[in-house]
């Protein structure tokens, strides 16, 4: 008989019957839950002995309350509302921030100018719309007020008086609070108490939260009394009876069904992969060759779709059987194959991950004991006896080979060796030419490439130390001449006694000593945009309104110099990735650059291409001087374009403007033909919003 009873205990249909039990039963779990949702069962209520202690009257109260304070406390009446009293210091705050974002990316907002200034000018701009949206505000609380009205005039069951001393809201003729008592249930707020009847309403648990509204009115002023007629509670009562049977079915419904699917599963879990409780061995199926990490998102997945599916009621209301089912069926399948493998111990094991990593474990190793060096070695231990071994008979023959190899390496690796003392002793032009592919002409190669390294390096560092000469040269003159004329008029002013040449003399002091501080301070930028230290914050530019806006500042100089400027652009707008007041300070070195040495009455060429990734900025114009140095020189500090220096540049804005756009991880270039001069900025592109 236990034989017996132990072959049906672990058979197959058994198996199978418990499994569609627990199916059965899991599924009849969540329908008695969801059946509890849409019907809006609530469990209290099965404990509960009377009506007005339940969850049905507190939410009927509630709605009727909160309507009744919001009406008197907030709302009072549509000219109260439309003269702006209820729009709070919040609402008002969320209209005007609303606002400002829209304005902060709109063309008005200037990021070159403070935060206080743009202000401003929202106010400015903005105050019409303020106004407009705090109108449309006022009119959706108008809207939301006659709802209310609408709602608590459109329930026959009860009876309503509220006021705040000025304003009414009732249904009927009654406003004494001597009339409300005369009904079977009613509830009276006023003068700091509050008056509740039946008393079971009192003993409610969720009396303060159907009350809450009223308790932040005015209780000096505000007044709310209640009554609910008894056809109204009559019919309440009995659809509150009705539910309390639904919740009680229900819930007895979920406990028969969870107990079912608890029983099955432990069950399942108990059996499953056995053929006997004395069994030891696991027995796996085509299912339990998925690997467990597959299998774990397959369970993870069918979830969250249930949930989903859960979420969507009425969807799942009308396929319950024909999706959940299937789900629950596939879902359980995975999680019985788990637990086999968990009493396997092989639930690591089976993953993909882990044999993924075992597979690369073994392959690493493999090339780690099976490297060129390890091969060497091994082949140089093992393979040389045996070579040895198998040419007995014409060993000199094996000597005179390895002899001849053994010679070819040392040549190779003397003449790396002359070679490198060769280049120690400053021969940067010599080269190691070693023949063959082995270790030898790799570091030969290696060695030549250090000797080009080098070369470079020197050549560089000649050519700096020529530029520091010439800068020092260039500095020293710009810097001595506004020197010199201070120096000179500072002796001519200590003897001079006419009034008029003395103050001829000062404004000549004036402008040289402005000349001084404008060479100094151009100097003092340029070494600090050069060292990297500026603070840089990348964000996104309207490049064309920047230059439009330069143009338009700009305007007297233009008009002074006679240049006839034109600008050329995408028709959409493009933005860069930059720092606004760098890219300006650049900017303004260029078109500074153009005013100082361009032919005057001459064009000035700006251009606006899109690349893409990139957005190019170029700036062409005639020089005034004639062009015969090159492009290097020209980016070098303290360099003109006028080789006698005679005009009041500093020759730093290139420099300065390279400098700028470098640290704005954009490139600057410039470009001579003849007498047309390029400069041109590179800078990442912002894409459009």
């Amino acid at each position: 008989m236990d034989i017996k009873l132990r072959n049906i205990s672990h058979a197959l249909i058994t198996k199978v019957v418990v499994f569609l039990i627990a199916v059965v039963c899991i599924t009849g779990t969540t329908k008695a839950i969801i059946d509890m949702e849409v019907n809006e069962v609530h469990l209290s209520s099965i404990n509960q002995d009377n009506y007005f202690e339940s969850r049905a009257f507190a939410d009927e109260s509630y709605s009727i309350l909160s309507s009744l304070a919001q009406l008197i406390g907030k709302y009072k009446s549509e000219e109260h509302i439309l003269s702006g009293k209820t729009l709070t210091e919040e609402d008002i705050r969320e209209i005007e921030e609303d606002l400002y974002n829209e304005f902060r990316y709109s063309y008005r907002y200037n990021d070159n100018l403070s935060e206080e200034e743009n202000n401003r000018i929202y106010q400015e701009k903005y105050a019409d719309d303020i106004n407009l949206n705090k109108d449309e505000s006022m009119k959706e609380q108008v809207r939301e007020f006659y709802r209310l009205l609408s709602e608590l005039e459109a329930n026959e069951g009860i009876v309503f008086y509220a006021s705040d001393g000025e304003h009414v809201f009732s249904n009927g003729e009654l406003n004494k609070k001597e009339q409300f008592e005369s009904f079977d249930a009613y509830m009276l707020f006023e003068d700091y108490q509050q008056k509740l009847y039946p008393n079971e309403v009192k003993k409610s648990k969720y009396l303060d939260y159907f009350t809450h509204s009223v308790e932040e009115l005015n209780p000096q002023t505000d007044v709310i009394y209640l009554a609910f007629r008894e056809s109204f509670l009559q019919k309440k009562i009995a659809e509150w009876e009705k539910d309390k049977a639904i919740a009680k079915s229900s819930l007895n419904e979920f406990i028969v069904f969870l107990a079912g699917f608890i029983l099955s599963f432990v069950y399942l879990i108990i059996v499953i992969g056995k053929t006997s409780f004395k069994d030891k061995e696991i027995n796996l199926n085509v299912i339990d060759k998925l690997y467990n990490d597959l299998n774990i998102v397959i369970v993870v997945s069918l979830t969250s779709l249930w949930i989903a599916m859960l979420i969507e009621v009425e969807v799942l209301l009308d396929m319950y059987m024909i999706l959940t089912v299937p789900i629950f069926i596939i879902a359980l399948l995975m999680i019985l194959s788990l637990v086999k493998h968990i009493k396997n111990r092989s639930l690591l094991q089976h993953t993909l991950i882990y044999q993924i990593f075992k597979k690369v474990f073994l392959w690493v190793k493999s090339v780690f004991d099976n490297g060129s060096i390890g091969v060497k070695v091994v082949l140089l231990v093992v393979g040389y006896p045996i070579v040895v071994a198998a040419t007995f008979f014409v060993f000199p023959i094996t000597i005179g080979l390895a002899a001849w190899f053994a010679m070819k390496k040392v040549k190779s690796f003397n003449r790396i060796k002359e070679g490198v003392e060769q280049i120690k002793n400053g021969d940067l032009h010599h080269r190691i030419e070693v023949d063959g592919k082995g270790e030898f002409s790799r570091l030969a190669a290696n060695v030549n490439s250090i000797t080009d390294g080098l070369k470079k390096s020197v050549d560089s560092e000649i050519k700096s130390e020529r530029l520091k000469t010439e800068l020092i040269t260039n500095v020293s003159h710009d810097i001595r001449t506004p020197l010199t004329s201070i120096i000179t008029y500072v002796d001519l002013l200590k003897i001079e006694k006419d009034p008029d040449l003395i103050t001829e003399y000062i404004d000549v002091l004036d402008q040289k000593s402005k000349r001084l501080k404008h060479l100094t301070d151009d100097l003092f930028e340029a070494a600090k945009a050069s060292s990297g230290s500026m603070p840089v914050q990348l964000e996104r530019i309207d490049i064309l309104s920047l230059l439009t806006q330069g143009i338009g500042e700009m305007g007297e100089k233009i008009e002074a110099s006679a240049l006839d400027f034109k600008l050329a652009y995408p028709t959409e707008k493009v933005y860069v990735k930059a720092d606004g007041k760098l890219l300006w300070r650049s900017i303004e070195n260029l078109f500074s650059n153009i005013f100082k040495y361009a032919q005057p009455a001459s064009r000035v060429y700006i251009d606006v291409e899109d690349l893409g990734n990139e957005i190019l900025v170029t700036f062409k114009n005639i020089s005034a001087y004639e062009l015969n140095i090159s492009v290097d020189e020209l980016m070098e500090r303290f360099k003109r374009g006028d080789e006698s220096r005679s005009s009041q540049g500093s020759g730093l804005g290139l420099s300065i403007a390279e400098s700028l756009i470098h640290i704005q991880q954009g490139k600057f270039l410039v470009q001579v033909d003849g007498d047309l001069f390029k400069s041109m900025i590179y800078l990442a592109k912002f894409p459009n919003e």
